[in-house]
């Protein structure tokens, strides 16, 4: 899963960067030349993919490790392994989730703000204690980069750890079945 994970999450990233790049580039969104109504569509609809594309790379490890759980918690089951497996991938999922939620969360917060922040939109946001509703979403948006690459690093450890765990039992099912001379 970690060979598919990391090109997954580093694309991901590349695209967040890329649509920041493209609102920092955007001079004054006030001015109606279509110049300046290209650039602010171009980083909206970038912004508006990358929040997808970071959504689904984090939806991609949760149901991993769903079905990595139910895998494990199914063979131990099955060859009366030690719960100790699924508890430790349990453990792991667990641990992971909070996070994945969290960076999620900021996601939606920085497209919410950016869509306030549009002079173009009906809602007139004025921003709070003197901060401006454009310093705010960029804000914001830094954040949830930084929180978003940070994830991704908590997940790809999640990751090759539950795949340790696979191994093991992987490993166990095949002394099983060795010494009750079944296929391997």
């Amino acid at each position: 899963m970690t060979r598919i994970f990391l090109p997954l999450a580093s694309l991901s990233t590349v695209t967040l960067i890329i649509a920041m790049a493209l609102g920092l580039s955007i001079d004054d969104p006030k001015v109606a030349t279509s110049a300046v109504q290209a650039g602010v569509q171009y980083h909206f609809l970038t912004a508006l993919s990358a929040l997808c594309f970071a959504t689904l790379v984090h939806a991609i490890v949760l149901t991993y490790f769903m079905g990595t759980g139910r895998w494990i918690e199914e063979t131990s089951n099955a060859y009366r392994l030690p719960a100790t497996f699924f508890q430790r991938n349990q453990s792991i999922k667990y641990r992971t989730i909070p996070a994945m939620v969290g960076a999620f969360l900021l996601l939606l917060l920085t497209g919410a703000l950016g869509a306030a922040a549009d002079p173009a939109a009906p809602l007139k946001f004025a921003g709070w204690f003197n901060i401006t509703p454009d310093k705010i979403h960029l804000s914001v948006a830094i954040v949830s980069v930084v929180v978003n690459i940070a994830v991704n690093f908590l997940e790809f450890s999640a990751l090759e750890r539950n795949g340790d765990i696979v191994d093991e039992v992987l490993v166990e099912v095949k002394r099983i079945r060795l010494e009750k001379g079944l296929a391997v």
